[in-house]
């Protein structure tokens, strides 16, 4: 088979799978749901500023739970089994392709229950939800790669933590700032570096993702 069906084959492989269980996906979801609701028993009413801080920050903690778990949950032997059979560009990408799935689907549902929870005090809905999908974009990259890195050290937290830091903290500041502006009502041109620079950081991780991870699924 060529990538583009290795990718797919494999996508299609983890759907099935989380199908059959649900188990992870319905933990998740409890955790956003669960979250928002004692956000909004400790809250009641927040102003825009915190709405918005609260809303990355849980969708935050909800992707590391989400897709930590990428390369945890694959056994050696099942992992000496997909080196045997298929590329190692083709794994990484359809891990991304899956948590990018995941994460949009966890983000969708949050923001409406955080929306129906809280009152909605977005001026420009369509450019948050552009935030919004970007930055499950941009979590699901980032976490997918740094998780497969760390796997390969023996699934260290600790350096899936440290290896993240770098590149979440500026993410986030953009996601932050765009988000803003959405809530606001500014101007979309305004905004464009943000979704610009956000679009970059995406293609780096990814290209990365790809020269890298080859070495390490060799060893």
């Amino acid at each position: 088979m060529n990538l583009f069906q290795q990718v797919k084959t494999l996508v299609y492989k983890d759907v099935l799978l989380e199908w059959r269980s649900k188990y992870a996906i319905n933990g998740i979801l409890l955790y956003v749901v669960s979250t928002v609701f004692v956000c909004y028993q400790a809250f009641t009413a927040v102003d825009s500023i915190v709405w918005n801080a609260l809303f990355w920050i849980i969708m935050l903690f909800a992707s590391i739970n989400a897709i930590s778990r990428s390369f945890v949950q694959e056994s050696t032997n099942r992992q000496l089994y997909y080196y045997s059979i298929v590329d190692a560009k083709a794994i990484i990408l359809s891990k991304i392709i899956y948590n990018t799935l995941v994460m949009i689907l966890l983000s969708a549902i949050a923001f409406s229950v955080y929306s129906i929870i809280f009152r909605n005090p977005l001026a420009d809905p369509l450019l948050y939800f552009i935030s919004v999908i970007l930055g499950s974009i941009s979590f699901a990259s980032v976490f997918t790669m740094v998780s497969g890195i760390s796997s390969k050290a023996g699934n260290n937290s600790t350096l899936m933590a440290i290896l993240s830091f770098p590149v979440i903290i500026p993410l986030l500041l953009v996601l932050i700032r765009l988000s803003k502006n959405a809530m606001d009502g500014l101007e979309r041109s305004g905004s464009l570096d943000h979704i610009i620079v956000l679009l970059a950081i995406n293609v780096i991780t990814v290209t990365i993702s790809l020269l890298l991870f080859p070495y390490l699924w060799r060893d």
